[in-house]
């Protein structure tokens, strides 16, 4: 297992490495400049950040109040992770949308777009992490790429 201090190591590198990649990248892919893009990037991973510390809080007391425990079962982790991006994008769209005056559709588009980025670039992020920092001293010694 981590130290809360690797985990918190590991969240922040997480997001300055994301938003190094990605903020240059979707600038040039969708032709806006970094000035709007960036403060965006940073106000989406902040928003994102605090809605799953809220959203999880909620998820949690609600399965314990239906289940009588906040177990999660491989179905309700399903449901757990569709919620969660669906409610966020819904948070999110209006104000992408606006702050790049563009169409609703377009923010939708733009926004799958970083969602499967970051799909990808959290499998690579914590493959490369694990092989740097192994995990405390319950790690095996393949832990390489």
């Amino acid at each position: 297992m981590r130290s809360t201090s690797d985990r918190i190591r590991q969240a922040v590198s997480f997001e300055l490495v994301g938003l190094l990649i990605a903020v240059p990248l979707f600038s040039w892919i969708f032709g806006h400049p970094l000035n709007e893009m960036g403060p965006l990037a940073i106000l989406g991973a902040t928003a994102a950040t605090a809605w799953n510390y809220l959203f999880n809080l909620g998820f949690d007391h609600s399965l314990r109040q239906a289940r009588g425990t906040p177990r999660k079962t491989v179905p309700i982790r399903i449901v757990h992770a569709l919620l969660f991006e669906t409610t966020l994008l819904l948070l999110l769209l209006p104000l992408f949308a606006w702050w790049l005056g563009i169409t609703v559709l377009a923010a939708l588009m733009m926004d799958l777009s970083f969602a499967a980025f970051y799909a990808v670039y959290a499998f690579a992020f914590t493959w490369i992490y694990d092989a740097m920092v192994p995990p405390g001293a319950g790690a095996t010694a393949g832990g390489r790429i």
